[in-house]
C-alpha cells in the first residue's frame, strides 16, 4: 500500500510526500481509514511504529473538511502526552503534516513559565498538545476550557499510568464533553490500561500491529553479568569497539547518569547526560548534538525511553537493568529504527538477575549471555535469585529511598527548568521513581514554537 492509496486530501498528501513518506506503516494502514470514518480507536503498537502520523493525519483532515473557528481559550483537539519531549515532537509533526493547511496549534507543559502558553491559547487553537499537570493548571486558572472539544487523544497511556498520572487523566476526562471522538494509544495493554480504555472509548476499533510487549526483531540482545562495582570499567571496555557509533546508555537515577557521563568524558568518550533535572534548553541541545553526531554517547534516565526518535542509534546499553519489564522494551526500542539493525546490551549485577528473568518472561525469549567480555562474573550469573520486590527494595535502599513510589502523587509543577516557547511543551508532574522519570516521541526536537508559528520544520515522527 502507498500513502496515495489512502483517502487523504491533497494538501496532506503533498506534505507527506515532502516529508519523504511513500508507504504507510502497519498501524497507519490500519488506523487511518478507521479514523477517517470517525470511529473511536484503541491502538496497541510497539514504540517507533508511526503512531503519531496514524492519528495526526486523520485529525488534520477532519479539521480541514470541517472548518470552525474555536472560541477563545478553547481547543478542538486535545492530545495528551506524558512528557514534554513527546509533546514537542507531536506538535512538530502536526505542523509538518499540516504545513499546507490553515490551523492553529499550541503545546503546553510544566516546568516553564506559563505566560507564552497562556498567550498561545487566548484566541483558541484547533490542536492542543499537552501534558497532564500543566493542562490542569491552566484549566484551574480559567485560561483553558474543554467544552468545545471534538477529538481527544490519549497517547502512551501505559507510560502515563507508570508515571503516576492516572488521577490527573481522570480529572481531564471528567471535563470533556460527552460527545467526542476518542483515540487511545498504548505500547502495552495490561489490564489497568484496558480498563482505562473501556472507560473512555465507545465501540472502538482495535488495532494491534505487534505482539504486546514484543521487542523489535532486528535488535540483537545480550546480557553481560558483571560485579556492580565493575560496570564502569565494562562500559569503557565495550565502547572501545568502533561499531558502537551512536549509543544510548540508560541509568536508573539522574545522579547515576551524571556520574556515568563524567566517567566517559574523562576516558575521552564524548557524552552528555539527559534527565529531568536538566533544563529544557540543555536537554534539547543534548538531543541535537546526539542527532548530529557531535555526541557519541547519550546517558539517560528513562525520561529518554520514549522521547527519542533518532535514526542511526546503533546500540542501547542498559547500564542498570530496569525493574519494570516494559521499560526494557521501550529502552531498546530506541535502536533498530526505520528498518536498520541495532543491538541492546544489558549489564546485570547479582541484585538485578530477577529483573532479567522478568524481562525474558515478558518478551517470551531468553536473552543470550555474553561470557566473552573480560569482566564476566560466574558468581553473579549463578548468584541466588532474589525476589523482584526484595531486589528493588535493596537497590532503592542503597540509593537513599529511590524517589517517589509507584502510584504516588506526581511532583507538582512538572519537570523543572526549561525555556518556554510560545506554545510550550512536554513536562507536567512526572513521578520521580528511581528508574522512571522518563520520555518517546518522534520528530526532531527543537525549541517549542509559538502557536501556529512556522519556524524551521523538523523531520516529523511517523
Amino acid at each position: 500500500m502507498k500513502f496515495s492509496d489512502l483517502a487523504l486530501i491533497e494538501p496532506i498528501q503533498t506534505a507527506i510526500a515532502e516529508a519523504g513518506y511513500t508507504e504507510p506503516t502497519p498501524i497507519q494502514q490500519a488506523a487511518i481509514p478507521t479514523l477517517l470514518e470517525g470511529r473511536d480507536l484503541l491502538g496497541c503498537a510497539q514504540t517507533g511504529t508511526g503512531k503519531t502520523a496514524a492519528f495526526a493525519l486523520p485529525i488534520l483532515q477532519r479539521l480541514a473538511q470541517n472548518p470552525r473557528r474555536p472560541e477563545p481559550r478553547h481547543a478542538r483537539v486535545l492530545v495528551l502526552a506524558p512528557t514534554r519531549e513527546l509533546a514537542i515532537q507531536i506538535h512538530d509533526s502536526f505542523r509538518a503534516y499540516g504545513k499546507h493547511l490553515r490551523f492553529r496549534t499550541a503545546v503546553v507543559f510544566g516546568g516553564v513559565g506559563q505566560a507564552p502558553q497562556v498567550k498561545a491559547l487566548s484566541n483558541g487553537v484547533e490542536v492542543l498538545i499537552a501534558t497532564p499537570g500543566r493542562l490542569l493548571d491552566l484549566i484551574n486558572q480559567k485560561y483553558l476550557r474543554l467544552g468545545g472539544l471534538e477529538v481527544f487523544v490519549l497517547d502512551e497511556a501505559d507510560r502515563m499510568l507508570d508515571m503516576g498520572f492516572i488521577h490527573d487523566i481522570r480529572k481531564v476526562i471528567a471535563m470533556l464533553p460527552a460527545k467526542r471522538h476518542n483515540l487511545f494509544f498504548s505500547a502495552t495493554m495490561p489490564p489497568d490500561i484496558r480498563k482505562l480504555a473501556d472507560s473512555i472509548l465507545t465501540e472502538p476499533a482495535y488495532v494491534e500491529v505487534a505482539p504486546v510487549s514484543s521487542t523489535a526483531e532486528l535488535i540483537e540482545q545480550s546480557v553481560m553479568y558483571v560485579e556492580k562495582n565493575r560496570k564502569k570499567e565494562l562500559l569503557r571496555h565495550v565502547l572501545k569497539n568502533p561499531a558502537l557509533k551512536r549509543v544510548i546508555v540508560f541509568t536508573r537515577t539522574k545522579r547515576g547518569a551524571n556520574q556515568v557521563s563524567e566517567v566517559l568524558e574523562k576516558s575521552g568518550v564524548v557524552s552528555e547526560a539527559i534527565h529531568g533535572n536538566k533544563s529544557q534548553s540543555a536537554r534539547q541541545k543534548a538531543l541535537e548534538n546526539f542527532r548530529a553526531g557531535r555526541t557519541r554517547v547519550l546517558v539517560a534516565t528513562d525520561i529518554a525511553a520514549r522521547g527519542i526518535d533518532i535514526d542511526g542509534i546503533t546500540h542501547v546499553i542498559n547500564f542498570e537493568v530496569p525493574n519494570i519489564s516494559e521499560s526494557y522494551v521501550h529502552r531498546i526500542g530506541r535502536t533498530a529504527r526505520a528498518g536498520a539493525p541495532g543491538a541492546a546490551i544489558s549489564f546485570c549485577d547479582a541484585e538485578e538477575r530477577s529483573f532479567i528473568k522478568d524481562i525474558e518472561k515478558l518478551i517470551a525469549q531468553p536473552i543470550p549471555v555474553d561470557r566473552t567480555q573480560p569482566y564476566h562474573s560466574d558468581q553473579v550469573e549463578n548468584s541466588r535469585l532474589l525476589s523482584k520486590g526484595k531486589a528493588k527494595a535493596a537497590i532503592e535502599g542503597r540509593q537513599g529511598g529511590g524517589g517517589n513510589r509507584r502510584g504516588g502523587r506526581p511532583q507538582s509543577g512538572g519537570q523543572r527548568g526549561a525555556k518556554a516557547g510560545g506554545s510550550g511543551s512536554g513536562g507536567g508532574r512526572p513521578q520521580q521513581k528511581p528508574q522512571q522519570r522518563s520520555q518517546h516521541g518522534g520528530g526532531k526536537p527543537g525549541p517549542a514554537p509559538g502557536a501556529g508559528s512556522a519556524g524551521s520544520r523538523p523531520q516529523p515522527r511517523r
